[in-house]
């Protein structure tokens, strides 16, 4: 792994998991922006776990924006848990809601995907950093941000040990005054 600003190369051996996020983020990419956050970066950085969802956040768009993505999705062999209707998964979408999306016919691994609304959420955008794959690029959050999300929003062990094997990962490259920072923020939350 190594640095530079905001990127980070990794030079690791893809896995399936790591080929369905490029697929289906070079989806997103074409009709929104968007950011990786929670359980999958712990794997993407060696965290020898299973997960059933990649969470994603995504900036708000148009219905017909969305209706494009979604056709794509669908073409592309993806459907969605929630609801079949385009108009339907965008009003979960606009009402602060998830929606997941898995191959065809599997539920899991399932892609869930929803708008960053909440302060904490847009915020996730304007500290990410990119982490370049030989295939592909993925844009994640802050490894200060997940590791504080984990342990002082999620708290579960699987939560807790996914922020130890990020901040292991990352030892001399993270912000403690930032983890900190995120942390005051996550418990003045409602």
């Amino acid at each position: 792994m190594k640095f530079a600003g905001k990127n980070i190369i990794l030079d690791k051996e893809i896995n399936e998991l790591d080929i369905l996020v490029l697929r289906f983020i070079a989806i997103l990419e074409k009709y929104t922006d968007y950011v990786i956050i929670s359980g999958y970066v712990a794997i993407l950085f060696g965290r020898s776990r299973i997960t059933e969802d990649i969470d994603v956040f995504i900036t708000e768009v148009s219905y017909e924006r969305f209706a494009g993505l979604y056709d794509e999705i669908k073409k592309d062999g993806f459907w969605c848990l929630n609801a079949e209707k385009g108009d339907e998964i965008y009003r979960y979408l606009a009402d602060g809601c998830s929606v997941r999306f898995a191959i065809a016919q599997q539920t899991i691994p399932n892609f869930e995907v929803k708008f960053a609304k909440k302060m904490l959420d847009k915020e996730a955008f304007r500290d990410r950093i990119q982490v370049k794959l030989k295939p592909g690029i993925l844009k994640i959050s802050s490894p200060e941000r997940q590791i504080a999300f984990k342990r002082y929003y999620l708290k579960s062990d699987k939560d807790v040990e996914d922020a130890d094997h990020i901040e292991h990962m990352f030892k001399g490259h993270i912000d403690k005054r930032a983890i900190n920072k995120y942390r005051l923020l996550i418990e003045q939350q409602p």
